[in-house]
This record gives structure tokens, C-alpha cells and sequence, in this order.
């Protein structure tokens, strides 16, 4: 269980963030210097190297939003320009994309980042780079809405259902998928739909709001006798359909250990997306609402998948807040007690995995800062979702500081990485673990010391989150590409 700081402050972290953001620089010349982009995009290092994995294109968006994120800490020049170029050059496939569940990933870490930059007066107003972001997002988010599945509704009371499906398939949705409902909340913000057969127009924030809720039906769970391993706030990687009669099936996992048991960046995705959606529905008009559900049913469903995963990593983690790569992988017992010290990227029997840890930090903060606020707005209101008794503040708290104490974990050795020669940022990440795609040292029976480019692009997220709270800067929101 994860040993939080109480006493820690985002101030306390100031010294560790200007330190990471100086080698964070390192490691984006390093890459922009040294790797050939005809190989594809990079996904991985392998000996400290970054290379690319041919599955999907789901990371080139973090490379060059990893640059986009820098010039935000640092106001460095350098790195909006490779940032901007590069988005020009390279990330026109990734908008039309129809074969993948990333646009979230890969666009709005780009042009959503740049577009947000030039929306907060962070850059200079430019009428046709500002036309040019917004047609990039308004078509990403209906290019991700298409890729859809109807299913039959959990409840009569909802005339209809769905999700956005997997690369997999028509049948599988991925529980990280939340994370593209950003792409298509974006695209609505800025007024567009998606338009289909017979010009028929489809409300993206439909289409956002039932594939949050079949994320929250269907891939977390919450203690309520599912099956065998149903605990409050372990998630399903995969949840299979049958797509003839739109029934639920299976939970399943590609990335994970078994479907019964938690994939732990899959439980970290979920966490940050419940989070984020949480403060995106806080924006939206009521009036926008009533025909979706309305707004109390809507965020008593986010709240309390929010909750229940951000609970379960509490509780299933190390003290020091970083996981192993699944909480039921075959050899943890060989480990002992492992929930009751730090985390060990070098044993010998499972890897941990820290971008999971640096997406799951964010997710802490924002549900943290998210039910800290709401706790002003309504001061008297008692929390019965999860930590029975508390109020939203005193939970708001719980995640607040549990946050800090995974991302002050991360910034500092053996996380932290300072060779200059290693092209990674973030050590001891894992990719695929059952297809053994993950480097392993000679002499060691498990991967270690290896870095992704959505754990380095995390990482940055989670620390810009941070150093605009101690600069007192606007607070950063993936939808503040949106003007008001």
C-alpha cells in the first residue's frame, strides 16, 4: 500500500522538477539527433536506444508532445519549434486514421497542446495556425467516434449504448481507450459532429459520454459479486462483446497477465480518464446534458469509477507508489510482503512498471484537486461513494498527496534517468510483458532499466501538472484548447 507524505508539497518538489526538466531536454535533443524516423515511430528503447514496435502508431503524439510539454515548463523556444514543425510534417496521418483507438494519444498531445498554448496567450495568436489545430482536432474526434460499437444498454432506461472498439476489433473495447474521449470532447467543444450516412449528424458528446460509461459498466469493477475477482477498483485490460446481439461476454487482456486480473498502466489509464472527464463534464451546460443521461447520474458514474480504480492502486502498490506490471503476475509471491516496502525494479521475478506509476500520479492529483474543489463548492456534502464518511475534502486530500508521493518516487533515482547516453527518460518501463517484447538484461531473468515514449511523455505531463501549481500558472486542462 502506497506510504504517503502528508507534510509533501508541490514546492517541495521544485529542485527535482528543474533537474528533470534540464535532462528531459537532454533526452529530446537526443532523440531528434540520433533516430531515423523512416524506421517508424519510437515506442521503446532496447539498450538504452529508442526503437519502434510495428502494432500500432499509438506514440509518435507523445514524441513531439513531449517537446510541446517542454516549452510549456521552460520557455524554451527550441522546443516549441521542433514541436510545431514536427506536428506540421509528421502528424497529418495520424488525424485520418481510422484503424486505431489513439487520437486521443496522438493528437491532442500535439495539435491539442499547441492549440491550447496559443488559447492561454502562451504563444502569439495566429488566425490561420489557430484554423489549422482546430480542423486537425474537429476531424480526429469524428474519425475516433466512427470507429464505433453498439451494444445492448445496461439499464432500460437508456434508449442506446456503445464504445469506441479497439484495433482488435468490433468486439473489444480497451479500457485505455478513455483516454481518446478527449479527442472526441475537443472536437465538440469547437462545435463540430460527426455526419454519416444520409447526413445524418451524430453528437460527439453522446458518443464521449457512452463509451465513459460502458468504460465504467464493463472494465472496472466494484465489489458486486461479478464473478470470482470482482474488488472494488480492479479493472479488465479487454471486455469482449458479441457483436450479433450487442451482449457482453468476457473480460479478457492483451497487455496484462490474465482477464482476471489488473493490468496495472490499463488501471492507470482509467484513472487519469475517469479524472480528466471529470473536470471536461464540470463545463458543460446542463441544458447539453438532459438528453444524456443529466449531470448527476453522469458524474455519480465518473466519480465513483474515479474512486474505486485511484482506491485500488492505494491499496495494491508498493509504499513507494510504483507498481508491478500486474497485480496477479505469476511470481509476485516469490516476493514476500512486496506491498509493505518500495518497489524493486531489479529483483528477480517480476518487472514493475513506472509508466503506469507516472500515469496513475496524474490521475491521484486531478481526483484529488477535482473532489478538493467540489468540497468548497458544497461543504457540507458527505461522500458515500468508496471511503464511506468522508467528506469530498478529507478524500480529495487522501489522492491529492498520494499523487505527490508517486511523482516525487519517479523524479529521482533509480527512476530518473541521467546517463546522457540513454535516449530514455523514464526508467523501468514495460511495453508487452506476455509477448516478451521487453528487453532483459544478460544475467537478469526479468526486463529493467528501459523506457517508453509514453511513460517519458506522462512523466512530462505529470510534472507540468505540478510546476503550474507551484508557479501558481493557469491550471492545465486538456479542453483549455477550447476558448471559453
Amino acid at each position: 500500500m502506497i506510504t504517503s507524505n502528508p507534510d509533501l508539497k508541490p514546492a517541495d518538489l521544485s529542485t527535482k522538477l528543474q533537474r528533470f526538466w534540464e535532462l528531459s531536454a537532454q533526452k529530446i535533443r537526443l532523440i531528434e539527433r540520433t533516430y531515423d524516423p523512416a524506421k517508424g515511430s519510437p515506442v521503446f528503447t532496447m539498450q538504452g536506444r529508442y526503437t519502434t514496435r510495428g502494432w500500432t502508431e499509438w506514440t509518435q503524439g507523445f514524441q513531439y508532445g513531449g517537446a510541446i510539454l517542454q516549452f510549456d515548463a521552460t520557455n524554451d523556444s527550441e522546443f516549441l519549434e521542433l514541436g510545431r514543425r514536427k506536428t506540421r510534417e509528421m502528424m497529418a496521418p495520424h488525424v485520418s486514421h481510422i484503424g486505431v483507438h489513439d487520437h486521443g494519444f496522438n493528437n491532442v498531445s500535439t495539435y491539442g497542446n499547441l492549440l491550447r498554448l496559443m488559447t492561454e496567450e502562451r504563444i502569439p495568436f495566429n488566425e490561420w495556425e489557430k484554423n489549422f489545430y482546430e480542423l486537425a482536432l474537429k476531424i480526429s474526434g469524428a474519425v475516433q467516434a466512427n470507429r464505433w460499437t453498439p451494444i445492448r444498454p445496461s439499464t432500460p432506461q437508456l434508449p442506446t449504448a456503445g464504445f469506441i472498439h479497439s484495433f482488435n476489433g468490433p468486439h473489444s473495447l480497451f479500457v485505455d481507450t478513455i483516454r481518446s474521449c478527449r479527442s472526441l470532447i475537443v472536437s465538440y467543444l469547437l462545435g463540430h459532429s460527426l455526419q454519416g450516412e444520409g447526413d445524418v449528424h451524430v453528437n460527439l458528446l453522446e458518443r464521449a459520454l457512452l463509451h465513459i460509461k460502458a468504460t465504467a459498466d464493463f472494465s472496472v469493477y466494484y465489489g458486486e459479486g461479478r464473478d470470482t475477482y470482482d474488488t472494488w477498483g480492479r479493472t479488465a485490460h479487454e471486455s469482449v462483446f458479441n457483436v450479433t446481439d450487442g451482449n457482453y461476454r468476457c473480460p479478457n487482456s492483451q497487455q496484462g497477465y490474465t482477464g482476471f486480473s489488473t493490468w496495472t498502466r490499463g488501471l492507470a489509464w482509467a484513472m487519469v480518464g475517469f479524472a480528466e472527464e471529470l473536470e471536461a463534464l464540470a463545463t458543460i451546460h446542463d441544458d447539453e446534458l438532459t438528453g444524456l443521461g443529466g449531470r448527476e447520474s453522469l458524474e455519480a458514474m465518473m466519480l465513483k469509477a474515479a474512486r474505486a480504480t485511484c482506491d485500488f492502486y492505494i491499496e495494491n502498490t508498493p509504499t513507494d507508489g510504483v507498481p508491478y506490471w500486474d497485480t496477479g503476475a505469476p511470481n509476485l509471491h516469490l516476493l514476500g510482503d512486496y506491498l509493505s516496502r518500495p518497489a524493486n525494479p531489479f529483483n528477480a521475478h517480476e518487472p514493475v512498471d513506472s509508466s503506469a506509476a507516472a500515469i496513475a500520479a496524474q490521475g491521484l492529483l486531478r481526483l484529488g484537486n477535482y473532489l478538493m474543489n467540489k468540497q468548497r463548492i458544497r461543504p457540507d456534502t458527505t461522500d458515500e461513494i468508496g471511503l464511506l464518511g468522508q467528506t469530498f475534502w478529507q478524500a480529495g486530500q487522501t489522492y491529492w498527496q498520494a499523487g505527490l508521493t508517486v511523482l516525487n518516487t519517479l523524479l529521482g533515482e533509480p527512476y530518473l534517468s541521467t546517463d546522457p547516453n540513454h535516449q530514455g527518460l523514464l526508467l523501468h518501463s514495460i511495453y508487452h510483458r506476455p509477448n516478451g517484447w521487453d528487453y532483459v538484461p544478460k544475467g537478469s531473468k526479468i526486463p529493467y532499466g528501459e523506457s517508453s515514449m509514453w511513460g517519458d511523455y506522462h512523466l512530462r505531463e505529470a510534472a507540468l501538472y505540478v510546476q503550474r501549481a507551484i508557479d501558481q500558472a493557469p491550471y492545465y486542462l486538456f479542453f483549455n484548447c477550447v476558448q471559453a
